[in-house]
C-alpha cells in the first residue's frame, strides 16, 4: 500500500492548494460568520468548485462523474482543511453521494447523482437522534402504509440540513432501538408536509439542523436500498466519511503548525525570538512527529477506500484508526496553536481561533477518539 501521492494526486493536490489560497482563505469564513449569511456557503465559489470536477470526483463515469477516486477526494479535503472552506462538499458529496451510490437502485443514482456532479442538487444525510454519535441507535420509525411509507422522529446534527433540497433520513422499520437489523434509509424532499427544519448555528461557523418528521409521506421509491437492511451500506458510507474527514483535519493541523513556525520565528521575548527556546522546539518537534504519523495514518485509509482487494473489515479499522489518531493530534496541536501564541490565538487578530473551533466539531462529528476506539477493539474482537 503506497503512503505517498502518484503524479496525478500530487497535481491534483498542488491545483485545489492554489484555488482555495487564492480564491477561499481564512478571510471568506470570517466573512460569512459576519454577514449570518443564510446558506453558510458562498454559491459562487461552490459553483467554481463543481467547475473543477470536485463534486464528481469519487463518482462513477456511468453517472457523470470522473472516478478519480476517494484519494482524489481526499487531497481535495485535506486543502480545504488548510483554509476551512466552508461549502456542500462533506454533507453532498462525501456523505449524500457515498450513500446513493452505495445503496440507490440504478434509476436513483442516474437520477440524483448526476445532478450532484453538476451542482444542481444539495442533499443531506439525517442519522443521528442524540448528542453523541450513535448510528445505531435510531428510534425515527418509517411504517408502512399502503403502497408508501410513514416516517416520525427526530434528528440533530444534520450537516447543510437547512439548504438541502432531498434528505437521506435514517429510519426504522423493525428491530429495537439500538440494533443494527431493521434499519432502512430514505430519500424524501426537504419540502414536503411534516418536515420541520430549524437552522443551528455551530461553533465552527458551519451549518447543522434539528430536523423533525411528522406523519410524512413517501412512496415505495423513497426507499434507498434494501428494506431492513440498510445498515451495511450506512456503515459504509459512515466510514468512507470519516476517513474524509479525517483527511479534512489533516489539512487544518498542518495549517496550525505552519502559523505556530511562523509565530515562533517573529515573536521576541527578553531580547530574543521565542524560537530559540528549547522547550518550544521540543513542543514543536513532538507536534512534527505526530502530524507525519498522521500523514500516513490517513494516506493508508484512502488508499483503501479504492483498493478492491480490501475488505470492508479492513477498511472499518482503518476509518476508526484514522479519526481516533487524527482527532487526538488534533486536539493537540490546535491547543499548542493558542498556547504558543500566548492565549491571542483566540481573538480576531489571528485566524487559528478558527481552526480550534472547527477541530472541536471535527472530533465529534461522526465519532470521536473515544468512541473510534472502543469501536477498533470490537472491529478486532479485543
Amino acid at each position: 500500500m503506497a503512503l505517498v501521492l502518484n503524479e496525478d494526486q500530487q497535481l491534483l493536490k498542488d491545483s485545489a492548494k492554489s484555488f482555495c489560497q487564492q480564491n477561499a482563505p481564512v478571510s471568506m469564513l470570517r466573512k460569512l460568520r459576519d454577514s449570518k449569511d443564510s446558506d453558510g456557503f458562498d454559491r459562487q465559489l461552490w459553483q467554481q468548485m463543481i467547475d473543477l470536477g470536485w463534486a464528481g470526483m469519487a463518482i462513477p463515469e456511468a453517472y457523470g462523474g470522473f472516478d478519480f477516486g476517494y484519494g482524489g477526494l481526499g487531497v481535495v479535503l485535506e486543502e480545504t482543511g488548510r483554509t476551512l472552506v466552508s461549502s456542500p462538499l462533506i454533507s453532498t458529496v462525501l456523505l449524500a453521494a457515498t450513500a446513493i451510490n452505495e445503496l440507490g437502485s440504478e434509476q436513483q443514482k442516474q437520477e440524483l447523482l448526476t445532478k450532484i456532479v453538476i451542482g444542481e442538487l444539495l442533499v443531506a444525510l439525517a442519522l443521528d437522534e442524540r448528542t453523541s454519535h450513535a448510528p445505531s441507535h435510531i428510534s425515527t420509525t418509517a411504517k408502512q402504509s399502503g403502497d408508501g411509507f410513514i416516517l416520525n422522529g427526530s434528528k440533530t446534527f444534520v450537516l447543510d440540513g437547512h439548504v438541502a433540497q432531498k434528505l437521506i433520513v435514517v429510519a426504522r422499520t423493525s428491530g429495537t432501538i439500538d440494533s443494527e437489523q431493521g434499519i432502512s434509509l430514505f430519500i424524501v424532499d426537504s419540502n414536503v408536509e411534516g418536515v420541520n427544519c430549524q437552522r443551528s448555528w455551530m461553533v465552527d461557523n458551519r451549518n447543522s439542523a434539528n430536523i423533525q418528521f411528522t406523519d410524512v409521506k413517501v412512496g415505495a421509491d423513497a426507499l434507498l436500498g434494501e428494506l431492513d437492511k440498510g445498515f451495511s451500506g450506512l456503515d459504509k458510507t459512515l466510514d468512507v466519511a470519516r476517513i474524509g474527514i479525517a483527511a479534512e483535519m489533516l489539512g487544518s493541523m498542518q495549517a496550525v503548525f505552519d502559523s505556530i513556525l511562523e509565530y515562533l520565528k517573529q515573536r521576541e521575548q527578553f531580547g530574543v525570538l521565542i524560537g530559540s527556546f528549547q522547550g518550544l522546539q521540543h513542543r514543536a518537534a513532538e507536534m512534527y512527529s505526530e502530524i507525519e504519523l498522521c500523514k500516513s495514518t490517513v494516506r493508508a485509509a484512502l488508499a483503501a477506500l479504492d483498493d478492491a482487494d480490501k475488505s470492508q473489515e479492513e477498511i472499518a479499522s482503518l476509518a476508526s484508526v484514522a479519526k481516533a489518531k487524527l482527532c487526538d493530534v488534533m486536539m493537540l496541536v490546535s491547543n499548542e496553536g493558542i498556547q504558543m501564541h500566548g492565549g491571542m490565538g483566540m481573538t480576531d487578530e489571528f485566524d487559528v481561533g478558527f481552526f480550534i473551533k472547527r477541530a472541536r466539531v471535527a472530533q465529534q462529528f461522526l465519532g470521536d477518539a473515544t468512541f473510534h476506539r472502543d469501536r477498533y477493539a470490537t472491529l478486532n474482537k479485543f
